[in-house]
């Protein structure tokens, strides 16, 4: 797509450049969120503002203008193609509803550079009528709100010996001949996805709201996806890579897909 083309895709679709670019030389477009108030669709033309020639992929993210007028990055930028622009657009601004508010001033939080989430507005450093806060008092004040987790010393049980002909070692375990089930999920290009934690069977715990992707590539039961927001306790390890799972045994915690554009639910296949 030329140069012409992209520009006018970004006109028909609200967006208006800006006079300059703080962290590079292509040109970033802007316009209002249709619902969030001080939220704005940021989209990286990567159109070259010297050479007005395409020089990398479009990115789009989201935008939160606090009180000093200062613009803080609420989701991960998501790069992607031409063709896939006006839906990508589309999926950022679905996910602003899963972007954690402040309780206190209703402003959206967003990942500070000492990884905290912290509040857009710094709202804290107003509480006892102060005027102003200096940097070192904010960032004290951003590391009060992550509550600091206490690893317990591990219990140690003192208890019978096992004689060595008694013990069970995994040459000595027979093989089971259960057959196990498999779980699939027909997961398509362009889905917008969460997180289901399972155990055997059953669904424990539901991550709508905490983690939120966009499935950019399926190959065979491979799923490949762009997380865009996680504000959860899972690792991005942890999170699932395949539209299906056999089930294990029902102590074992696992995560699956969940996709929320479209109703989509998992059965077993052979």
């Amino acid at each position: 797509m030329s140069v012409v083309q992209r520009k006018a895709m970004l006109k028909a679709e609200g967006f208006f450049p800006h006079k300059k670019n703080g962290k590079g030389t292509t040109i970033i477009y802007s316009r209002k969120h249709p619902t969030a108030k001080f939220v704005r669709v940021v989209v990286d033309s990567g159109i070259d503002s010297k050479t007005n020639k395409v020089v990398g992929k479009v990115g789009v993210k989201l935008c939160f203008v606090n009180r000093q007028k200062s613009w803080r990055e609420i989701t991960i930028q998501v790069f992607t193609t031409n063709m896939g622009l006006v839906k990508t657009i589309k999926a950022q601004e679905a996910a602003e509803k899963f972007v954690k508010t402040c309780k206190h001033c209703k402003a959206k939080k967003f990942t500070a550079k000492s990884g905290n989430v912290v509040c857009a507005n710094a709202c804290w450093t107003t509480w006892g009528n102060k005027k102003s806060a200096t940097p070192k008092a904010i960032k004290k004040a951003a590391q009060k709100t992550t509550k600091k987790t206490t690893q317990k010393k591990p219990e140690i049980f003192v208890g019978k010996v096992t004689p060595k002909k008694k013990r069970t070692y995994p040459l000595n375990k027979k093989r089971s001949t259960k057959v196990q089930k498999k779980f699939a999920a027909k997961i398509l290009a362009g889905d917008l996805v969460t997180v289901e934690e399972i155990q055997g069977e059953k669904v424990t715990e539901n991550f709508t709201g905490k983690i939120l992707g966009i499935v950019m590539k399926v190959m065979d039961d491979t799923v490949e996806v762009n997380w865009t927001a996680n504000t959860s306790s899972v690792e991005q390890y942890m999170l699932p890579r395949w539209n299906s799972y056999y089930i294990a045994s029902g102590t074992v915690v696992d995560y699956r897909f969940k996709v929320l554009s479209r109703e989509v639910k998992y059965a077993i296949v052979t």
